[in-house]
């Protein structure tokens, strides 16, 4: 039994009799409001960079944070360089915590026209794949990143695309799912997006959808989001949900109009003192949200 599994049983059956039916045996009407099944995690960004493990781990237990996407270089050092114990380790932390590894937030791209370059990344996603895969992840976070002068853009994105079917198929073999952030100049436009998703259709491989500014651009948003809805993966990326003038009320009404299942990742960009104040904070906005968006 893996460890989402076990994970999802030791939260689920603590509560099953007393939340999944009513008193009269029926289906409770709250557990099955759309938009209930999102979960709040965080991306250690900012918040959560110069934490080791069991702090990071700590302090998400202590804000009600349910999950965790690792980012490269950060203090908690989970790394391709860790041995097999030390993956054990990392797994067994997760396993023995109710905070979720939800993933991990990798810098590999795939628009580099460059063969060699190309290549490597591909290559060392799959070394990060496996990573994922003994530390008890589920999927792991990639983006495009800008197109190249001389590059005609629709074979770029091609490229792309291309890349990502390959790396779904790997990662399909070890139960990860390749999340593609919405990222980079150009290439974070969900028109481009889509045509990216439209080459890569393993069904392995999906959105991560991150709040950028151009998500308004063009029809505006309800358009750009209905543009990849149907391929969001796993995990949307989200700043703090109360500051700033993106509307993430407008957002999360789309999500739970959908009834997504996935998780809302905190990658914010302020620098609190008390940080874990300011999730549990962020993890109150986050239920509001979702409450008005019903």
């Amino acid at each position: 039994m893996n460890a989402s599994r076990r994970k999802f049983i030791k939260r689920s059956g603590l509560i099953s009799s007393a939340v999944a039916l009513s008193p009269f045996g029926l289906p409770n009407p709250l557990l099955a409001a759309p938009g209930n099944k999102m979960k709040l995690g965080l991306v250690t960004y900012l918040w959560g960079k110069d934490w080791d493990l069991p702090t990071l781990i700590a302090n998400c237990e202590r804000s009600n944070l349910q999950g965790v996407e690792l980012r490269t270089e950060h203090a908690h050092g989970v790394e391709i360089s860790l041995s097999k114990s030390e993956r054990s380790e990392v797994k067994k932390r997760f396993d023995d915590s109710p905070v979720e590894v939800v993933g991990y937030g990798s810098n590999y791209q795939y628009d580099n026209p460059d063969p060699d370059v190309l290549r490597k990344s591909i290559e060392d996603t799959k070394k990060y794949i496996i990573l994922c895969n003994d530390i008890g992840a589920t999927g792991i976070k990639v983006k495009p990143n800008q197109f190249h002068e001389g590059v005609p853009k629709d074979k770029t994105l091609e490229q792309i695309g291309k890349s990502l079917n390959e790396i779904g198929e790997f990662g399909e073999d070890y139960g990860q799912e390749i999340r593609l952030e919405v990222h980079g100049p150009g290439t974070s436009e969900l028109p481009n997006i889509k045509k990216i998703m439209d080459v890569a259709d393993h069904p392995n491989v999906g959105v991560c959808w991150n709040c950028n500014d151009v998500d308004l651009f063009g029809e505006g948003m309800e358009h750009n989001f209905n543009l990849v809805k149907d391929r969001l993966g796993s995990t949307v990326h989200v700043r703090e949900l109360n500051i700033g003038d993106y509307p993430y009320q407008e957002l999360i009404k789309l999500l739970v109009s959908m009834d997504y299942e996935g998780w809302i990742l905190l990658e914010c960009r302020t620098d609190p003192d008390d940080k874990v104040a300011a999730m549990i904070k962020q993890e109150k906005v986050f239920k509001e949200m979702i409450k008005n968006a019903q």
